[in-house]
Formats: C-alpha cells, sequence, structure tokens
C-alpha cells in the first residue's frame, strides 16, 4: 500500500469511527434532559438553572426539568449526575462549591476533574463585604488597622462552613496580615438578621444584601470581585486595598464524563446562544449576576485553577473538615 492510500485509509476509518458519535449528537435529545440542582429552589443557583434549561428547551425541542436534590453542600447532587449514563440526558447545575467540597469534606463521592464533562459556566457574581453601622470603620484600610490592634476580636459571618461567604473572610485575613473570627450560620436566612442587629459585626453576603446597603441598614464596605460593581461605582473592590485579592462566585453546568463530544457540544451552543439573548441577561442582572458562559475548555481551566486555591485557604483556615 502506497504512502498516498495508507493516509487515504486512515483518514477514512477515522471519519466511519465518528459517525455513532455523530448520529448520536444528531438524534439529541430522545427524551426530557433532567437538570440536578444541588440546593433548595428558590435560591440563586436554582433560578440559574432554571433560565438554562428554558432556552436548552426552546433549543433542543425536550422539556428540561429541574430536579433539587439539596444536601452535603452539592455533593449528593453531583454523585447523582457523576453516575448516571453519559448521554447529555442528565445535567449538573451546581456553585463554586464544586470547587471547594474536595477540599472541605472528608470524603467526596466524584472526582471533579475526572469524573464530569464541562458544559459551560452559566453565571458569575462578587460578593459584598458589610458591617453593622456601629463598627467604627468605612473602608478596609481602616477595618484592616482595627483589626490588627484587636486581633480576633472582630468576628464575620457566613451562610455556613465551607461556603464562599467563609471563604472570603479567612482569604482576607490571610492577604491583609489580621485575624477574623468566623461564625457560622445554616444559610442567608439566618446570617443577615445577625447582622442587622448587631449580633455580628460584618458579613461577606451575596447579592441578598444589596437591598439593605440601598436602605442603609448596613455598610457597604467593599466588593470581592476584579472590579467595581455598577449599581455602587463608588464601592471599591477590596483588591485596591489589599493587591491581588479577589473572590467571584459561579454557577456552571458539568454533564457525566464520557458524554459524547458532540452532544456536550450541542448543549453548550444552546446554553451559550441563549443566555446571551436580552431575556435572560435582564434576568440575570435583576439578582445581581453577570451572564458568564463560555466554552469547556474555559469552565475546566477555571476549576483547575480553583480547586487548589480554595485547597490551600481551607488548609490554613484549618477549617474543619466536614
Amino acid at each position: 500500500m502506497t504512502a498516498r492510500r495508507r493516509s487515504w485509509f486512515l483518514a477514512f476509518a477515522a471519519s466511519v469511527a465518528l459517525l455513532p458519535a455523530l448520529a448520536a449528537a444528531q438524534a439529541y435529545p430522545t427524551k426530557p434532559i433532567r437538570i440536578i440542582v444541588g440546593f433548595a429552589a428558590g435560591g440563586s443557583t436554582d433560578m440559574v438553572a432554571r433560565v438554562a434549561g428554558g432556552k436548552l428547551h426552546a433549543a433542543l425541542g425536550q422539556p428540561a426539568i429541574i430536579e433539587n436534590r439539596p444536601g452535603a453542600g452539592g455533593n449528593i447532587a453531583a454523585e447523582l449526575v457523576a453516575k448516571s449514563p453519559a448521554d447529555g440526558h442528565m445535567l449538573l447545575v451546581t456553585p463554586s462549591a464544586f470547587a471547594v467540597n474536595p477540599s472541605l469534606f472528608r470524603k467526596v463521592p466524584y472526582d471533579a476533574a475526572k469524573d464530569f464533562a464541562p458544559v459551560s459556566r452559566l453565571s458569575s457574581y462578587m460578593l459584598f463585604l458589610v458591617c453593622h453601622p456601629s463598627l467604627p470603620v468605612r473602608s478596609v484600610k481602616e477595618l484592616i488597622a482595627l483589626g490588627k490592634s484587636r486581633p480576633g476580636q472582630l468576628d464575620f459571618s457566613s451562610a455556613g462552613i465551607g461556603t464562599t461567604t467563609h471563604i472570603a473572610g479567612e482569604l482576607l485575613g490571610f492577604e491583609a496580615g489580621f485575624r477574623l473570627t468566623h461564625i457560622a450560620f445554616r444559610g442567608t436566612g439566618q446570617q443577615i438578621p445577625a447582622l442587622l442587629s448587631g449580633e455580628v459585626a460584618l458579613a461577606f453576603g451575596s447579592t441578598t444584601v444589596v437591598p439593605l446597603i440601598q436602605a442603609k441598614r448596613v455598610v457597604l464596605l467593599a466588593v470581592t470581585g476584579a472590579k467595581r460593581f455598577p449599581a455602587f461605582p463608588d464601592a471599591p473592590t477590596i483588591a485596591e486595598t489589599v493587591p491581588g485579592y479577589e473572590v467571584t462566585s459561579w454557577n456552571a453546568m458539568f454533564a457525566p464524563a464520557g458524554t459524547p463530544p458532540e452532544v456536550v457540544r450541542r448543549i453548550g451552543e444552546a446554553v451559550i446562544k441563549g443566555l446571551k439573548q436580552p431575556d435572560a441577561v435582564e434576568v440575570f442582572e435583576k439578582q445581581g449576576l453577570q451572564e458568564a458562559s463560555g466554552p469547556p475548555e474555559e469552565l475546566a481551566a477555571l476549576v483547575a485553577a480553583e480547586v487548589p486555591r480554595w485547597a490551600r485557604v481551607i488548609r490554613m483556615a484549618k477549617i474543619p473538615l466536614q
């Protein structure tokens, strides 16, 4: 066989091998798509999943059914999807706890890198560093000075151990060189009332604190993103005082590992196109979220970078394993 014929034969064989995957992608989806969310209905991750699900339904023709499977910081839902058939009919929508949990739990029933096929990041959002009006600080610089003068006496609240609102505070203490005392609550439903009553001095809050900032019931010191928050352009980022500091939370979609690449591509293209439409962007913006969809490679790189980053913070803060 000549070199030319051999090259032609190999190319032909490769194209034939791709036919089943291409046929599966063209036929997909053949039944309703189940989108598993590891948190209760009504939260930001649930809302993002419902918007993405609506766009999948419109693009692919099959219903996208949201199933809430809360528990273990999202691990129950992630395990369910990781062990499901890799055909694109069961997907996971998860917040950035996905990158934290491997270091936070003694036993995680899945491998974040090996058991999932990244589809797309969906949204991103920053946190808000706020304090009770009675705290005698009005900037991050003043907060750091007060914290250094009272080691361990300043407390901050979070929505739970290992949440982004917890890790953001621990990271600030490390980067700025002072010690904060963490007080964990079970969700924002407990965290925010404790801040309003003065039970705690500081809090890292999600967009749920925006109305409180606007009503001047709490003082906004700074935001955790890389850029200032459009609604509060006068509020600095923490990085303007503590260079390099950034905490940005996100929601993303994953399929089980082994899902045919063409199926993943179809899902991703539908999601990315749908979430960039004005109605989806408007819904996100009303919740303080930014549309952040993109290719699978971008999401894979994000997870690969954040897993070791948060492992370091958890280790340094000596956060007890769950």
